[in-house]
């Protein structure tokens, strides 16, 4: 199945070769989760801040619960600071 992974800021750094700015189209298997994707391209769990699937929330405690579906978008930021 295909899946759209965005990654922002520093996160961005572990989209594989040929990702356009931010996001890559991702093959991935049949009942993959969120947490099998990022662990694939190695970005660590502790980097981890908001995830969103099709702009819905999905809290960081359960990325390893959470399946993904064909045609699905994921997107995934790390903590923020500023002032």
């Amino acid at each position: 199945m295909t899946v759209t992974l965005k990654l922002f800021a520093t996160l961005s750094r572990h989209l594989p070769a040929g990702s356009e700015r931010n996001l890559v189209r991702l093959e991935v298997p049949e009942g993959a989760t969120i947490g099998s994707v990022l662990d694939d391209l190695g970005v660590p769990r502790e980097a981890v801040h908001m995830v969103l699937v099709d702009g819905r929330h999905v809290p960081v405690e359960e990325i390893d619960a959470t399946p993904l579906e064909d045609g699905r978008t994921l997107a995934v930021w790390p903590p923020v600071a500023g002032g």
